[in-house]
């Protein structure tokens, strides 16, 4: 939990303030992951802080959902290519990926549970700067960011038709 907690507040997930009038506010939980090995051993116990985005409305908290999905058909062409062609293929993982979105709605949180800042802020809310798992719109906005710094590398996204 602290390591997920070190990760939202060196982003600058969120700034404390008071809730504006008339506006509501998305509720927040914990969600724990015990991580296992390929031989079944515990590798790590993780901790994800979610916001209860099934609580945002369409219209008012959101405008765009998004989920980029890759149809089976691309990846085996790519790896056929890549095999044929002599091509280098590269995997990574992007830690917290949501969190690099930018979000252009205004989103009020509660304060996270078990947070020191609940006893000390009272009457306080977060107001999210970036995306957070679990609201409607991350998946655009973290979606978004990577598309944009991907063109930033020089790389050109193309449209395919079905």
């Amino acid at each position: 939990m602290n390591e997920e907690m070190r990760a939202l507040q060196n982003n600058g997930t969120w700034e404390l303030m008071p809730l504006p009038h008339g506006k509501k506010i998305v509720g927040c939980r914990w969600i724990y992951i015990v991580k296992l090995k390929a031989d079944g051993s515990i590798e790590r116990y993780k901790a994800r802080f979610v916001a209860n985005g099934y609580t945002q409305r369409y219209g008012i908290d959101y405008q765009e959902t998004f989920a980029p999905v890759v149809k089976i058909k691309t990846i085996r062409v790519l790896l056929s290519l890549a095999a044929n062609l002599d091509w280098p293929l590269h995997q990574f993982d992007v830690e917290n990926a949501f969190l690099y979105g930018d979000l252009e709605e205004e989103v009020y949180m509660d304060l996270p549970p078990g947070c020191n800042l609940a006893r000390e802020k009272e009457n306080q809310v977060c107001k999210l700067r970036k995306s957070l798992y679990g609201l409607e719109q991350s998946p655009r906005a973290w979606f978004g960011r990577f598309t944009k710094s991907m063109k930033n590398f020089g790389y050109i996204q193309i449209t395919l038709c079905s």
